[in-house]
């Protein structure tokens, strides 16, 4: 019982530290629904499905890798390979919003115009203005929307939980199916709730950030910093 009890404060704190520590569970998160204007509704499901797709795929792994006697070095292996691919796959969208938001804010430059009236008493003049591109593209727009949370799925599915792999391994190796429930139980749900609270945290501290002149680069922004949890992932071991 006792035992029980220390490993279970174990996941738990390695369940906080491990998302706390890991930028990547959050950040992406916090700009895209800055920039795609999601509701803290909306924030929250997709947050919470990316959360689960994440630590459910390790816990798939480990309960087969248990199941099939792999050893945990072939399955810490497999998770790092996992974490490769994840990284890559941050890295590759966020250049490519990136580069789209760097494309969609210079066509929304503010740029002149030269009118000349029928009336030739009227004299010829200029107004600035800039084309709107979310009306112009309002369907393009709408598609983006709806896929952009399907895409942060699917990268979480790849994005590997290390430490919960050897936390299913103690009570694995006692036969104990309660330990192994209750220890990967207390992981998930502190991944999933630390996860939830920093991105409504800090999602309604950003919303309030005045961003002036900036605003038409937000879409920019938000791509370089998911590249940049990418990178963090793939080359510091974040």
């Amino acid at each position: 019982m006792y035992e029980l009890t220390v490993i279970t404060i174990t996941a738990a704190s390695i369940g906080l530290f491990h998302t706390l520590l890991g930028p990547d569970h959050y950040l992406p998160f916090i700009v895209m629904a800055r920039v795609r204007k999601w509701s803290l509704v909306r924030t929250t499901w997709i947050t919470v499905l990316c959360g689960i797709g994440h630590v459910l795929s390790s816990v798939i792994l480990g309960i087969t890798g248990i199941a099939l006697g792999v050893t945990i070095n072939k399955l810490g292996a497999i998770e790092s390979f996992r974490g490769d691919i994840a990284g890559w796959l941050l890295i590759a969208f966020g250049g490519g919003y990136l580069i789209w938001g760097l494309f969609r804010a210079r066509k929304n430059l503010p740029h002149k115009h030269w009118h000349a009236h029928g009336d030739v008493s009227m004299p010829i003049h200029k107004h600035k203005h800039k084309h709107n591109q979310d009306q112009l593209h309002k369907h393009k727009a709408e598609q983006a929307k709806n896929l952009t949370p399907w895409i942060l799925f699917t990268i979480f599915v790849f994005g590997p939980c290390e430490p919960l792999i050897p936390l299913m391994m103690y009570p694995a190796s006692r036969s104990s199916v309660f330990a192994l429930a209750q220890v990967t139980g207390v992981f998930f749900l502190v991944t999933i709730a630390t996860m939830l609270s920093i991105v409504i945290l800090l999602s309604l501290g950003v919303n309030l950030l005045p961003l002036g002149r900036l605003e038409r680069y937000t879409h920019a922004l938000a791509g370089a910093t998911i590249c940049l949890c990418g990178i963090a992932i793939r080359f510091l071991g974040l």
